[in-house]
């Protein structure tokens, strides 16, 4: 895979009564080298300092009117609502957090942005503790950041050893796609736990360390430390780490059984060259990457690199960039010249789904079947819905319509997951439940025979509609 390219680094400030260092640490950021021809934004967010922090960032800014640019919150809200700001007002495509005080030196910045840079990461924590050479530290103030980065790492199933670190460098795709909510310090635990559950690929690099003593301006407390100690408890176990699609995508890759069950219903119909458009966070690409020879495909990148660096040593596997509203994007299906394409609970994503479907037809190979299976009825539309974006369930007869306008011949059409059309209607039309959990997952995992026999014995509708079509 090709390392990325990257243009511009934001490199963001939470300034609280900084009146003394800011400027000297400005001047080490501005003379900081970047690597790969870099240019630099800095934003500084003055959190409701007391003294003349932001005088001294207004002049700032006048002299570096090009690079620097200054916000303030109306009062002292914390460092984790200043970031949050700066993360909002930023315009580069990677991103560093610097502290105003300069216990980090900016002259690390080429070693913390290397593994993004390189293609290797998305997340790089710089470490206190990895072995760099370092300023000797207050001792229970070490401790206490071991603690919480040992409670952390068991939670998340990482192994940083510096949770607690300032020096976090991402790419802005990375760091913008996770809601962040902490006021105060909690922000680490808080961005910890998020780049676990996002999955992105995480690096560590050591740094140096000038920490500063409490006499010398140092903010963080005790009441902190045990703050902390809640922020990795609730956002290990908060849904709100990521977008709706990609949370549902993970408390659906709990649920195995019904996953494979999805599977056993469309494999009849798969050939041996297989495409999977929108292929997620490969929940049911772990089944298609099975056959003989399977082009996976999506439109986010935070998506395909982790299925590449997972499988991406497979033969048998290639991967390829595809967004369904981009005809030119179709390309890669011509030279790919599957024998059938599948994709499960996309196309209710896109508003032009006929477009979509003639796309389709003028790209693929003559004998193509298409396998798709989307949501059906309307009467279950909900909140859920709308949360997960979905444009429509598919009425009876609808999808097939569509395949024939576009040119193809339909060849079959049977329903999928008949018991979940009441599950559905009772938490989601009904309870108006906004999003779907791994527990619950989990349950229906369990549940999943039954359902399987439910399908067989049952008549009428299903929680969702499969349709089958060839290529004439």
């Amino acid at each position: 895979m090709p390392a990325p390219t990257f243009t511009k680094l934001s490199i963001l400030m939470a300034a609280y009564n900084e009146e003394e260092s800011l400027r000297h640490c400005i001047a080490a950021v501005l003379a900081a080298p970047l690597p790969g021809g870099l240019r630099r934004e800095i934003v500084i967010v003055n959190d409701g300092s007391k003294d003349s922090t932001w005088e001294v960032m207004q002049a700032l800014a006048a002299e570096h009117a090009d690079t620097i640019r200054i916000f303030s919150q109306p009062k002292n809200m914390g460092k984790g609502a200043a970031i949050r700001r700066a993360i909002s007002e930023m315009t580069g495509d990677l991103a560093i957090f610097q502290d105003a005080d300069l216990e980090y030196d900016p002259n690390e910045y080429p070693k913390m942005l290397a593994p993004i840079l390189d293609g290797r990461a998305e997340v790089v924590f710089g470490s206190r503790f990895a072995g760099a050479e370092r300023k000797v530290l207050l001792f229970w103030h070490t401790q206490v950041n071991k603690l919480l980065t040992f409670l952390s790492n068991m939670l998340n199933d990482t192994n940083w050893t510096d949770m607690e670190t300032c020096y976090k460098a991402f790419t802005a795709a990375a760091l913008k796609s996770m809601p962040l909510f902490s006021n105060r310090f909690g922000i680490e635990p808080e961005i910890t736990a998020k780049v676990a559950r996002n999955r992105f690929r995480m690096f560590e690099v050591p740094i140096n360390y000038n920490g500063r003593g409490y006499d010398e301006g140092k903010k963080i407390n005790w009441k902190d430390g045990v703050a902390a100690l809640w922020f990795i408890f609730k956002y290990r176990f908060s849904s709100k780490y990521s977008d709706p699609g990609k949370v549902t995508l993970d408390a659906i890759e709990q649920a195995p059984k019904f996953n494979r069950w999805m599977y056993d219903r469309v494999k009849p119909f798969l050939g041996k060259r297989v495409a999977e458009l929108g292929c997620g966070r490969g929940n049911m690409s772990n089944f298609f990457r099975r056959h003989d020879t399977v082009m996976l495909t999506d439109y986010r990148d935070d998506y395909l690199d982790p299925l590449r660096a997972k499988w991406g040593q497979k033969k048998n596997l290639s991967f390829a960039k595809l967004d369904m509203t981009q005809r030119d994007d179709y390309a890669v299906l011509t030279k790919y010249a599957p024998d059938s394409i599948v994709f499960l609970n996309v196309l209710e994503h896109i508003e032009d789904d006929r477009a979509v479907l003639k796309n389709l037809y003028d790209h693929v190979p003559v004998g193509c079947r298409i396998v798709i299976l989307v949501p059906f009825g309307m009467k279950l539309y909900s909140d859920f819905d709308k949360e997960l974006g979905h444009f429509r369930r598919y009425e009876k007869g609808e999808l097939e319509t569509k395949m024939k306008e576009a040119g193809f011949d339909v060849e079959t059409q049977f329903y999928f997951n008949k018991a979940g059309k009441v599950a559905w209607y009772l938490v989601n039309t009904l309870g108006k439940q906004r999003k779907i959990t791994a527990a619950k997952m989990r349950i229906y995992n369990l549940l999943t025979p039954v359902f399987r026999l439910w399908d067989k014995i049952m008549p009428g509708t299903g929680l969702s509609t499969v349709a089958v079509c060839r290529k004439p």
